[in-house]
């Protein structure tokens, strides 16, 4: 029951954030507005301890959502020739980017857990 909550909130915060990308016309995706939130929710515990288990139980069964990512490769082999530069170029740079994303967020998050446990 709990990963059941933890995905409600998930599907919530993508919508808020659908919802302000919409109403305020920003210039980028809904669910990245929505992760923002996730990101900031995040520290409360009665929606990290839900978040947590809905992302141990979408993470034990990962391989079964590259089921139809798999079938929509082989379904559009045409394209894939057409672009295939162009998308691994796209993919190359925006795993770079995410990865360097991830690093300075965590450097900054171990900094300031390190902060707090010195005050402590």
């Amino acid at each position: 029951m709990t990963a059941l909550r933890g995905l409600a909130i998930l599907l919530l915060l993508q919508a808020v954030g659908e919802g302000l990308t919409h109403a305020f016309a920003l210039p980028f995706p809904g669910p990245v507005v929505g992760l923002v939130l996730l990101l900031v929710a995040l520290q409360w515990a009665w929606i990290r301890e839900p978040v947590a288990a809905a992302a141990e139980l979408l993470l034990a069964n990962l391989s079964l959502l590259f089921v139809p990512v798999g079938v929509g490769v082989i379904t559009h082999l045409q394209l894939i020739s057409q672009h295939g530069m162009k998308l691994l170029v796209v993919i190359v740079l925006s795993t770079w980017i995410g990865m360097t994303v991830t690093a300075i967020v965590l450097r900054y998050l171990l900094r300031n857990d390190a902060a707090r446990s010195g005050d402590g």
